[in-house]
């Protein structure tokens, strides 16, 4: 938690693990090292100082093949920003830096669980996603 907000609630809102068929899992067990983690961040206004934060995580795979298997998590965090916080670039901050680094441990542990028993026991995320990097490269 920080100064500037409070996490009030938080949980998944929706989860997703799509494998067609068998022939797909096994084309799928032997390459889905290929695949790609994305993260996509929306949020919205509820009332005053309160905000709903969709994070959005989308393994897959970004390749022309037909066999594919797709898992998606949409995580939903309400957030209360302190009275004094007005500035637009601060919420920002706070929506897209401050929130993710408080609660991707829980959604990174959820969207693996969905893989290990989707068939998929050995997929690790080697590389750890780093929203402040993230957030002053796009920012500053």
């Amino acid at each position: 938690m920080s100064e500037n907000y409070k996490i009030m609630s938080k949980f998944i809102k929706d989860l997703s693990g799509e494998t067609p068929d068998f022939e797909t899992y096994l084309y799928v067990k032997d390459f889905i090292s290929k695949y790609q983690l994305n993260i996509e961040i929306i949020s919205k206004a509820l009332k005053a100082q309160v905000i709903e934060v969709d994070t959005i995580l989308k393994f897959h795979d970004d390749s022309d093949s037909k066999k594919k298997s797709h898992f998606e998590l949409t995580y939903t965090s309400i957030v209360k920003l302190n009275e004094e916080v007005k500035d637009k670039n601060i919420v920002q901050k706070i929506v897209l830096c401050d929130v993710q680094k408080e609660i991707f441990p829980e959604i990174e542990k959820a969207l693996l669980n969905l893989l290990h028993i989707s068939g998929y026991p050995d997929v690790k995320f080697l590389k750890k996603v780093d929203f402040e990097e993230l957030y002053n490269k796009k920012f500053n």
